[in-house]
């Protein structure tokens, strides 16, 4: 029994906002060294919102996919490299055709070490020019979070065939699978 528990203190936590949650989760768990990826909320006032509240607008939530990891296999700073390269960090509480403030682009860091590498990492970016506009990700400790609906886990693993994965989330899923080819679980390749 003790061997079956080996490692599991060694995982991380991360927590990114990028637009849908269902394309978040769906980039990260092509990820060699991701153990598991979960849709939820974050950054809002409202204590246990429903997707519908959240949908909102109101609360203050962003839909975020909260990513455990084995740091052994896959670090911080390159989580953060498919995050930035997954998606428009210089826009303003949208991504695609989803706007409100919780699709907006966010970090929510869970220690102080997860909170200098993202500012370091947005700050050279930002310097180096490597987007036409300036990134407008906000960087923020995770507080509360709170898991969404069962239905919202998985999701486009279990409806890639419904138009919104088809049409928007395959495409980042392509294009992580071009991008970080050798970075990926050997089933996703």
């Amino acid at each position: 029994m003790e061997s079956q528990n080996q490692g599991i203190d060694v995982f991380k936590k991360a927590t990114f906002g990028a637009g849908c949650f269902w394309c978040v989760e769906a980039v990260f768990q092509q990820v060699e060294g991701i153990v598991s990826v979960e849709s939820g909320y974050t950054g809002g006032k409202v204590k246990n919102p429903t997707y519908r509240e959240v949908c909102s607008g109101l609360t203050g939530h962003a839909e975020v996919a909260q990513i455990t990891y084995n740091p052994e296999v896959v670090d911080f700073e390159h989580l953060l490299e498919i995050f930035w390269k997954t998606h428009d960090p210089t826009t303003l509480n949208k991504q695609g055709a989803d706007v409100g403030t919780q699709y907006r682009s966010a970090i929510f860091y869970h220690d102080n070490e997860q909170k200098e590498i993202a500012e370091k990492y947005k700050e050279k970016l930002d310097s180096a020019g490597f987007f036409d506009d300036p990134i407008v990700t906000e960087i923020s400790p995770l507080k509360e979070y709170y898991k969404a609906e069962d239905y919202h886990q998985n999701y486009y693993n279990q409806n890639s065939q419904q138009p919104y994965c088809s049409y928007v989330v395959r495409p980042k899923v392509e294009k992580v699978k071009r991008l970080f080819a050798d970075r990926l679980k050997e089933q996703t390749k």
